[in-house]
């Protein structure tokens, strides 16, 4: 797999990452409420949920591109329009405000659970496996196998997103007044995915039409 491809890959999900959503809002409220190891276990939490997501799209999309190497092309067109629909709303619920809310007190197992459950449940990551991941698999005939790109492509995600939650989880109480005092630092951030978003969207259209 191309280096160069995987860095890039690297340094969009560390900028998708770092925007405040409700995956990070989670972790955040629950190290507010309950400490640095709640806020640890709730990152744990999102990252298992990635790994589950990561296996059945490696799997899952892995197969079919690998049977109908065409459906790459049909993939990377929807994805086009999944990423331009998530530029738009993203961008649209930057000037929204983040309101946190109140998180009662669990035992860390639950919280471990209750994330992993959250970020299975959130349509805006079934969507990224589905429309971001793929286009960043390459074809050709020395190219790794399909599941494996994916596999690696997910896994980079998890390492990236566990580093971002798990400081979030540590730093918590911290965070959540940088981001109470400065709604800025949220705006902003929301609207650089969406430009990642929109990048992507118009790279995928450009090569599905060459």
């Amino acid at each position: 797999m191309d280096a160069h491809l995987l860095a890039a890959f690297a340094v969009a999900t560390l900028l998708l990452s770092l925007a405040p959503g409700p995956d990070l809002l989670f972790i955040i409220t629950n190290g507010v409420a309950a400490g640095r190891r709640a806020g640890l276990l709730a990152a744990l939490g999102m990252s298992t949920g990635l790994a589950v997501h990561t296996v059945a799209a490696a799997f899952g999309l892995g197969y079919l591109i690998t049977k109908a190497p065409e459906a790459l092309t049909v993939v990377r067109i929807a994805g086009a329009a999944v990423l331009l629909y998530l530029a738009y709303t993203t961008w649209k619920g930057s000037r929204d405000p983040l309101e946190a809310q109140e998180v009662p007190r669990r035992s860390l197992r639950r919280t471990y659970v209750m994330a992993t459950l959250t970020n299975l449940a959130n349509p805006k990551i079934i969507l990224f496996y589905l429309a971001f991941v793929p286009q960043f698999v390459t074809r050709g005939e020395h190219a790794w196998p399909v599941t494996i790109q994916m596999l690696l492509l997910g896994l980079t995600f998890i390492v990236v997103g566990l580093m971002v939650d798990g400081t979030a989880g540590l730093l918590s109480g911290h965070l959540s007044e940088r981001i109470a005092r400065r709604p800025g630092f949220r705006t902003w951030m929301e609207r650089i995915s969406a430009g990642v978003f929109a990048a992507l969207a118009a790279r995928l259209v450009q090569e599905s039409t060459r």
